[in-house]
């Protein structure tokens, strides 16, 4: 994306702009959410507080708000974790998850604060304590549950946009470098890429079994109990050995080349042997040329393999 317009920044601002607004519109929403459920259901004994039950609904409504938008700053500086919907649908959805862990206490100390300070002259049960905290931490864990719901389907079709594009631009980068290093002749080649792609590698394990192979040939490698399959291509074939190690040694063994990667506890995958990434309802696959096999990316996998193409492309 270029965000250069007329030699300036305009349309960088104004994302910003808009990813601000978004985050207070989305604030305001879910802290007005939880004022009406506590307006129905009346906890903390605001019945006897009759008409100005309300103003009170307003002032935790208000410090709900704050604490949403103090929880906002944690993960953006603390957490390290900035709102952005660049990063990709998984990383919202793991940020997400991050906000209400840290949300749903604050809010639920803050009421408790309110209902001590503010709410004990009338009730006495308001007074702070670890039940009142527990009562109020059930209650608004109850309304960050339902409201994180109501945000999910709301932005479903938004998330599911987002991984269809983040595929996509996946699949242009990995192509790309596909095709540069099909084009690269010898003579052209840095020793650190020769011996990234041509050098003969020799797989061994813990007994006397070992796979010589080309780095550029090797596929998949899976692991199978106490032995690993190493799939790979010879005269134009594709043939499968089995080696009796760990899939961490072999991953160690593998480090200097940087386009084999875990992308699932039981695989390791060369991204230039990849025919295609596919995404569905949150899951992707690497469909491997030559066999048709579609390999798992997990989630705590898939920052590796994206780091893995987008480096390879540079």
């Amino acid at each position: 994306m270029v965000w250069l317009f007329n030699g300036n920044i305009l349309p960088l601002r104004f994302e910003m702009k808009q990813g601000r607004l978004e985050t207070i519109t989305t604030r305001i929403i879910s802290t007005t959410f939880i004022v009406v459920a506590l307006s129905v259901f009346k906890p903390f004994g605001l019945d006897a507080w009759q008409w100005q039950a309300y103003v009170h609904l307003v002032a935790l409504g208000v410090i709900g708000f704050f604490i949403c938008m103090l929880t906002d700053i944690i993960l953006k500086y603390v957490v390290k974790m900035p709102r952005s919907f660049k990063k990709g649908a998984e990383y919202i959805i793991r940020r997400n998850l991050w906000f209400q862990l840290i949300n749903t206490p604050l809010v639920a100390l803050g009421i408790c604060l309110y209902r001590h300070f503010v709410l004990s002259d009338r009730v006495e049960s308001n007074q702070l304590s670890v039940v009142n905290f527990l009562e109020t931490l059930a209650i608004i864990a109850f309304c960050s549950f339902a409201i994180g719901l109501y945000w999910r389907f709301k932005f479903r079709s938004k998330y599911l946009a987002m991984e269809l594009e983040e595929t996509r631009l996946l699949n242009e980068q990995l192509k790309e470098i596909q095709s540069e290093k099909t084009s690269e002749k010898p003579l052209q080649q840095t020793p650190e890429s020769t011996v990234c792609q041509s050098q003969e590698l020799t797989l061994t394990g813990t007994t006397n079994e070992s796979v010589t192979l080309q780095i550029s040939d090797l596929l998949f490698i899976e692991a199978v109990g106490n032995y690993v399959k190493v799939n790979h291509l010879r005269d134009g074939q594709v043939h499968t050995d089995m080696l009796r190690v760990t899939m961490k040694q072999l991953e160690e063994t593998l480090l200097p080349y940087p386009m084999v990667v875990r992308c699932h506890r039981a695989f390791l995958v060369n991204l230039g042997q990849v025919e295609q990434i596919t995404s569905h309802s949150g899951s992707t696959q690497l469909l491997i040329k030559h066999c048709h096999e579609s390999l798992p990316v997990s989630r705590s996998n898939m920052a590796q393999v994206k780091s893995a193409i987008r480096q390879g492309e540079n």
